[in-house]
């Protein structure tokens, strides 16, 4: 029996990527009597509702649904709402997908009796320049975005706290809920760290290869990086617990850079302390940072990895901090404000 996959594809003022993500489904090796697309438009205003219905009017199993509430937790929502896969496949726009994509992971989700598989998420630079190579590069090192393994990949199948995007038995929203709408971001470390606190099974495939397309700017990144840090500590809240040790990492960092720079000009020890451990970060980077530009041939690209580096680690760290403050301690509402994404 082949199982129906409902495809959520949340988007907003995709007008120059939804194209490409639409003929990439149809180019799938799944029979298409057995998919339906439900892309979940966020009211965008650059022509990408257009595009999705010249597609809707020529592929009747593609659907446009409007989320008026615009954010990502409330497209999820609203398109397994409205779909009746017994397989939730979640893709995003400013990605490409190999064919075998839904058909690997269906076929893994029931080998494996999981209950969420997704493949690895490789950073490819979204421009041709210097800057996205670099941008690109820093996302998928262990010294970006530590032991993440959907970013850096695996030799085989095993399983972990969390996946890219995700293929999700449908049975598991009827059993744990929907996506946390109040978490504008990270709602997918919620919803999969509540799936494990509920014995369920997530496996990461590494032979699934998905080429993502990450912000080309150094503003975008750590407006990104800042906003995943921000959430987690509310994420940390509604589970009880950190979803990953890893995530504490950045925030611990900032601290010990504010308290311990500041401590320096107090005292020697403090001072020595301080520059001891700033010394082996600096060290660190430049490693990692030689290691990217050896892999690539590209050492021009030394003039944005060490910077990019430390970005990525303050921002996502100082977000977190002033979770912990506006979340915790204060106990703040999440406003849904529109930001670009």
């Amino acid at each position: 029996m082949i199982p129906l996959v409902s495809i959520i594809i949340p988007c907003f003022n995709e007008g120059n990527y939804i194209s490409g993500i639409l003929d990439n489904i149809l180019q799938q090796d799944y029979r298409k009597e057995f998919l339906e697309v439900l892309v979940v438009d966020g009211m965008s205003s650059d022509g990408t509702q257009e595009i999705i219905r010249q597609y809707q009017e020529r592929y009747p199993f593609i659907r446009l649904e409007l989320n008026e509430r615009q954010f990502v937790p409330f497209a999820l929502n609203l398109g397994i709402r409205k779909s009746k896969g017994e397989v939730i496949a979640i893709m995003g726009s400013h990605a490409q997908y190999p064919p075998d994509y839904i058909s690997s992971l269906v076929h893994a989700l029931f080998e494996l009796n999981a209950d969420n598989v997704g493949g690895v998420c490789v950073a490819t630079p979204a421009e041709t320049t210097v800057r996205a190579r670099a941008i690109a590069g820093a996302l998928s090192s262990p010294f970006g975005v530590g032991n993440a393994m959907f970013r850096i990949g695996a030799s085989k199948r095993m399983k972990v706290d969390t996946v890219t995007f995700g293929c999700y038995r449908r049975s598991v929203f009827d059993k744990i809920g929907l996506f946390d709408e109040e978490l504008l971001r990270n709602q997918d470390d919620e919803f999969n760290g509540r799936l494990l606190k509920n014995s369920g099974v997530i496996y990461l495939i590494p032979e699934v290869r998905i080429v993502y397309y990450p912000r080309a700017t150094i503003k975008g990144i750590r407006r990104m990086v800042y906003q995943y840090g921000l959430f987690k500590p509310l994420v940390a809240a509604k589970l009880g617990r950190p979803a990953t040790l890893r995530q504490l990492v950045p925030p611990l960092f900032v601290l010990f850079l504010l308290s311990f720079l500041a401590g320096s000009f107090i005292h020697a020890i403090i001072r020595a302390v301080f520059l001891s451990v700033a010394g082996l970060y600096v060290l660190a980077n430049f490693l990692f940072t030689l290691r990217i530009c050896l892999r690539d041939h590209s050492f021009i690209q030394s003039l944005y990895l060490p910077w990019l580096f430390f970005l990525i680690h303050f921002s996502y760290g100082w977000g977190y901090l002033v979770g912990i403050v506006k979340f915790i301690i204060l106990r703040k509402k999440v406003k849904l404000v529109k930001t670009s994404r």
